[in-house]
Formats: structure tokens, sequence, C-alpha cells
């Protein structure tokens, strides 16, 4: 049996090796939306990511916070299918000091310099908090999971 301390590093390890979550989000009429984003990850599992105020997703969390996202290592075998689906809140980040220093560590990871500084002054930044994941591992076994609550 997998301790959750274990699976908790083993989702950090995903995390960090990955740079692109799927965010999916309900409108206020209940249609569903999936939308490739970059992230920065923190220490305790927490999810940032830069968008357009405007953007689909970004409305959909102004009426609904909760959300699911799904993060993944792109293989070509079964086998190798690694990934964690995890569901909880997302929020815009409004103190600007916090903002400051996630969107300092989100530059450093994507390497964007200076050259998308415009761009990123006018997004928003938003974070998720997980209060659920479920980590899948082909490579231990056909349809190996484990699921915790946060």
């Amino acid at each position: 049996m997998t301790s959750e301390l274990d699976t908790i590093r083993c989702v950090r390890e995903l995390l960090e090796s990955e740079s692109t979550m799927t965010l999916a989000t309900v409108d206020e009429y209940g249609n569903p939306d999936a939308a490739p984003l970059f992230f920065f990850l923190r220490n305790d599992l927490t999810l940032y990511w830069l968008s357009s105020a405007d953007s689909r997703h970004s409305v959909n969390l102004r009426s609904r916070p909760q959300v699911a996202v799904a993060v993944y290592a792109s293989v070509n075998r079964w086998e190798k299918i690694r990934g964690v689906q995890l569901e909880g809140t997302a929020t815009e980040v409004s103190d600007p000091r916090q903002r400051r220093e996630i969107i300092a560590g989100y530059r450093r990871r994507f390497r964007l310099g200076a050259l998308l500084s415009a761009a990123i002054t006018q997004s928003t930044l938003y974070v998720f908090r997980p209060n659920w994941i479920r980590y899948t591992d082909n490579t231990r076994g056909f349809g190996y999971h484990v699921e915790m609550e946060m």
C-alpha cells in the first residue's frame, strides 16, 4: 500500500516535470470548457496561471470557482501513462505582493524575460487549491491509482 506522503511526492514530481495543465470549468448554464494552460507550482501543490480576464475559463471561474485540473506526461504506450487529476477551487490572486512573487517565479520557470511584460501586466493571476487528488501510474500496473482528500 502506498502512503499518503509517497503519493504526494509522486504527484509533486509529476507536476514539477510538466508545464501544461488542462483546466476544466463550467459556465453558468452548465456547459463545460477545457483549456490548456502553463502553470506554476508552489510547495503545497497549489497551482498558479496567468490568463486574460475575458477568456472563457476566466469568465466561468467568476460564477463557478469549483474546477478540475489534469496534468499528465505525453506518452505513446498505455504502460507508461502517468497523470494526476485534481478537484478544487480557483480564484483570482488580488494581493499585489503575492502577485509579484508568483509572477517572478512564473517568469523564471518559463524563461519569459521582458518579452511578454505587457501581456503579463494585463493578465489576471489565478490560484488553484486542490481538495481531492487522483494519481494514476500505469508503470506500477494497469489502472493503478490512488485517491486522497486534501
